[in-house]
C-alpha cells in the first residue's frame, strides 16, 4: 500500500483516540476538583496543562490556570496542537484523503463527529462541560468500534490499530507521570488519597475494570501495577505494546530486521514490562523510569514513521531551489 496511505490512517487513530483521552481526562479532573472543594486552584490544573508538554504556551496566553482558561485552551484554542478540536480536524483530514481505504460508516461518523465539535458553543460547554465531554469520548469510542465491525482486517486496518495503541499507551504513561507525584504527598489511606486515586483509574477508564480484578483496596503499588503491567485491561501500557507488536508483526516482513526497526524496539519494550516487577520503579525512581517509557514509545514512533512512511516537509526556504531543480 502507499505510504502516504498508511501515514493517514496511522494518524487517522492516533488523533482520535488522542481527543478521546484529552476530553475524558478533563472530565475526570472537573469532577475531582469539584470533590476536594478546589475547582479553580492552580495546583489541580497544572499536571493537566504539562501532560502535553504544553504549559509554556498556555502561560503566554492566559495569565493564570482557572478552569475556564484551561478547557478553552485544551478544546479550542487554535494555537494548540493538541486541542481537541485540533486532533477532531485532523483525523477528520486524513481520513477524507484516503476514503477509498475506510468504510462509508467510518467516514460519516467522523465527519458527524467533527461537526458536532465544531459547531459547540464554547460558553455553554464551558458552564456545562459534561455533556459535550461524554459526546466526543463517546463519538471517538464509536468510530473505534465501526472500524473493528466495518473494516476489512488486512494492512490498512493494522496502521489504524497500531495508531490508536501507541497513542493510548503513551497517554497512560503520560496522565500516570502527571498524578503520581502529587499522590505521594497525600497521606496514605486518606480521604484525599482514594479520590486522586479513583481520578487516576478514571482518567484511563480503569476504575471499575480494576475494582472487579483488584478489590474494593485503593492502594498507590497496586493502581500503578495495573495500568502499566496489565495484559488484559485495553489501556494498560503493556497490554497496548503488544498489540502494537501485533500489528508490526503482521505488516514487516519476516527475516532480519534493522537495530532500529520499530518491530525490534517494541518487541524489547514488550519483554522489559512483562518481566518489570513495579516495586522497581516506586517511590523516587518512578519519575524517571515514567520519562524513559515516555521517549522508548516516542523512538518507537519515529522509528514507525521512518520505516513506512515517506512524507517529507517542505521547508518555505527549499522551495525555490527544488522548483528550480524540477524545471530543469
Amino acid at each position: 500500500m502507499l505510504s502516504r496511505v498508511a501515514e493517514a490512517l496511522y494518524w487517522t487513530a492516533r488523533y482520535t483516540e488522542r481527543a478521546e483521552d484529552m476530553t475524558r481526562l478533563l472530565a475526570v479532573n472537573f469532577n475531582v476538583l469539584l470533590d476536594l472543594a478546589s475547582l479553580n486552584s492552580r495546583a489541580g490544573w497544572q499536571p493537566i496543562i504539562a501532560m502535553n508538554g504544553d504549559e509554556a504556551l498556555f502561560y503566554e496566553i492566559y495569565p493564570q490556570a482557572t478552569t475556564e482558561a484551561v478547557i478553552d485552551f485544551l478544546v479550542w484554542h487554535p494555537l494548540n496542537p493538541n486541542a481537541v478540536t485540533a486532533c477532531i480536524t485532523r483525523a477528520r483530514e486524513n481520513a477524507r484523503s484516503v476514503r477509498e481505504q475506510i468504510s462509508s460508516e467510518m467516514w460519516e461518523h467522523l465527519n458527524r463527529l467533527y461537526f458536532l465539535v465544531r459547531e459547540a458553543n464554547p460558553e455553554a460547554v464551558k458552564r456545562s462541560p459534561h455533556e459535550f465531554f461524554r459526546q466526543v469520548r463517546d463519538g471517538s469510542q464509536a468510530f473505534q468500534g465501526i472500524t473493528l465491525a466495518t473494516m476489512t482486517h488486512n494492512e490498512p486496518y493494522e496502521f489504524i490499530r497500531l495508531g490508536a495503541h501507541l497513542e493510548r499507551a503513551d497517554k497512560t504513561v503520560r496522565i500516570l507521570d502527571a498524578k503520581y507525584m502529587d499522590l505521594r504527598r497525600v497521606p496514605e489511606g486518606s480521604v484525599e488519597a482514594s479520590l486522586q486515586l479513583m481520578a487516576l483509574l478514571r482518567s484511563c477508564s480503569a476504575f471499575e475494570p480494576f475494582r472487579r480484578t483488584q478489590g474494593l483496596s485503593l492502594q498507590i503499588d497496586k493502581v500503578v501495577e495495573y495500568l502499566l503491567l496489565s495484559q488484559d485491561f485495553p489501556r494498560a501500557v503493556l497490554f497496548c505494546v503488544k498489540r502494537g507488536l501485533q500489528s508490526l508483526e503482521t505488516l514487516s516482513e519476516a527475516g532480519h530486521l534493522k537495530p532500529d526497526h520499530p518491530r525490534r524496539l517494541l518487541g524489547r519494550l514488550a519483554a522489559d514490562l512483562e518481566y518489570l516487577t513495579v516495586a522497581e520503579v516506586l517511590n523516587d525512581r518512578m519519575d524517571q523510569y515514567l520519562d524513559e517509557l515516555l521517549s522508548r514509545l516516542n523512538a518507537v514512533g519515529d522509528g514507525i514513521a521512518r520505516t513506512y512512511f515517506n512524507t517529507s516537509v517542505v521547508l518555505p526556504d527549499e522551495r525555490p531551489r527544488q522548483q528550480q531543480q524540477q524545471q530543469q
